[in-house]
């Protein structure tokens, strides 16, 4: 799939899905880190598992909120992961991972200082 869009924000975007992850510039990530300034590949835990550790490559940057890509399906996040990113005055938006590459481009267009975890798909 690839998501056709004009680029007017900064910094990377998730060009298209294919079997094996993320198009990001000219790389293919499974899973994935991401800040306005930069792409990462990441290992991450088991979803149930998910923590703050786990994120704190992007939460480093204080953004204002964090976008979730929960992999094929939608997933919530744990109740004690909302709560220790609450207590750091951030919120978490939670969805499946395809349509969190597509809000990614959109509000990056929008000049938000958000980051992101996506989990394969």
């Amino acid at each position: 799939m690839k998501l056709d869009r004009t680029r007017k924000g900064d910094g990377p975007l998730v060009s298209g899905l294919t079997a094996d992850g993320f198009r990001v510039d000219d790389g293919i990530y499974p899973a994935l880190l991401m800040t306005p300034q930069r792409a990462d590949l990441w290992e991450p835990p088991a979803f149930e598992a998910l923590d703050v550790d786990a994120l704190a490559p992007v939460l480093a940057m204080q953004p204002e909120f964090l976008l979730l890509g929960t992999g094929a399906t939608l997933r919530q996040p744990s109740r004690a992961l909302v709560r220790a990113l609450d207590a750091r005055g951030l919120g978490i938006e939670a969805m499946d991972s395809r349509a969190a590459a597509r809000a990614w481009g959109v509000l990056r267009d929008e000049g938000r200082q958000i980051a992101a975890a996506f989990y394969p798909f």
